[in-house]
């Protein structure tokens, strides 16, 4: 099936470029940058920090303001490019069709109102209903994502709930329109071991029961191995690897992936060195010549100095001159 006669995914992004102005010149942090996330499903956005990730999940959204802009490429959510919508009906698409749950859930909650005015406000934002209309939606919607006694907690502050119960209402409060899309900014990096698994398993039960689209962004492939169907690996900007899931992690073919997921502690015997990926991600004002990951990769021969092509194996495909042929 061609691309022109593909049913609409729920997110679309296809050539996505995204530079900033700075003292060094032009810096590109998103480098044609593609994939799909159908209806239901999670895809993983994986890398380090400084890889593009965050800056790619803002770029969806319409949220690079200056010095950066989104230079090239589409953006569609249910088939509306978002690129060729006015600001005022970016603004209307986000929050309602497309959603975003930042890492810090006092990004998207106000410490001086309670939780309940907030969630109003964001029903009434995008729904002419009545103010118990929109309070009874807010309720459901903390119901949704497993906070006992909700009614209660709608007359809450913040400050009175804990940190995963303050980043349970934010994922509430992108839910609260039933949005094709949500895009997940590393929302349970400062939680702890056991309230990070229940907000994972409510993130896949929600996708799995609303259709939701998911894009989790993360540094830790622990994370997206048990909560993710589709996995894209990103670096410098790029996206290196993309594949299954559960075929990137049992066989990763880009060398970049295997550190990633070498160096999970969990995967080390106790008592020995923790395997590390050399070096650290290029400076986008200083890329090497070629493959970017070059410098830092035991594989890298002259050849790498050159444009790495796109290779596939299977459902995955890989940009690299040497990949890892075999599982590793």
């Amino acid at each position: 099936m061609s691309a022109a006669t593909q049913p609409s995914a729920a997110l679309d992004v296809q050539g996505l470029v995204t530079r900033f102005e700075t003292r060094a010149g032009k810096l590109t942090a998103v480098n044609g940058v593609s994939f799909r996330v159908e209806r239901g499903r999670i895809l993983g956005l994986v890398g380090e920090s400084g890889s593009g990730k965050s800056v790619t999940g803002f770029s969806i959204l319409g949220l690079v303001d200056e010095p950066g802009e989104v230079a090239g490429g589409a953006v569609r959510v249910e088939g509306v490019d978002m690129r060729a919508l006015s600001r005022p009906e970016q603004r209307r698409m986000r929050g309602n069709r497309v959603a975003m749950v930042f890492q810090d859930p006092m990004m998207t909650l106000n410490p001086v109102l309670t939780v309940g005015h907030q969630m109003r406000m964001a029903v009434q934002a995008h729904a002419k209903v009545s103010k118990a209309e929109a309070l009874e939606r807010a309720r459901q919607a903390l119901e949704t994502v497993g906070i006992p006694s909700p009614a209660e907690r709608l007359r809450a502050y913040p400050h009175q709930l804990s940190g995963g119960m303050r980043q349970r209402v934010a994922i509430a409060i992108a839910l609260l329109h039933k949005p094709a899309v949500i895009i997940a900014d590393e929302p349970t990096t400062a939680l702890d071991v056991s309230i990070q698994g229940q907000i994972l398993a409510e993130i896949r039960r929600l996708a799995d029961e609303t259709g939701t689209a998911v894009v989790w962004i993360t540094h830790d492939l622990a994370v997206v191995s048990s909560l993710a169907d589709d996995i894209c690996v990103m670096y410098a900007g790029r996206i290196v690897e993309r594949g299954p899931a559960e075929a990137v992690i049992a066989t990763p073919r880009h060398p970049y992936t295997r550190g990633l997921i070498d160096s999970v502690p969990g995967r080390t015997e106790p008592g020995n060195r923790l395997p590390q990926i050399p070096g650290s991600t290029p400076s986008l004002a200083h890329l090497p010549e070629g493959c970017p990951f070059q410098p830092r990769c035991a594989r890298r021969t002259d050849q790498c100095r050159q444009e790495p092509p796109s290779r596939d194996f299977g459902p995955q495909s890989v940009r690299c001159h040497h990949p890892l042929e075999i599982a590793a």
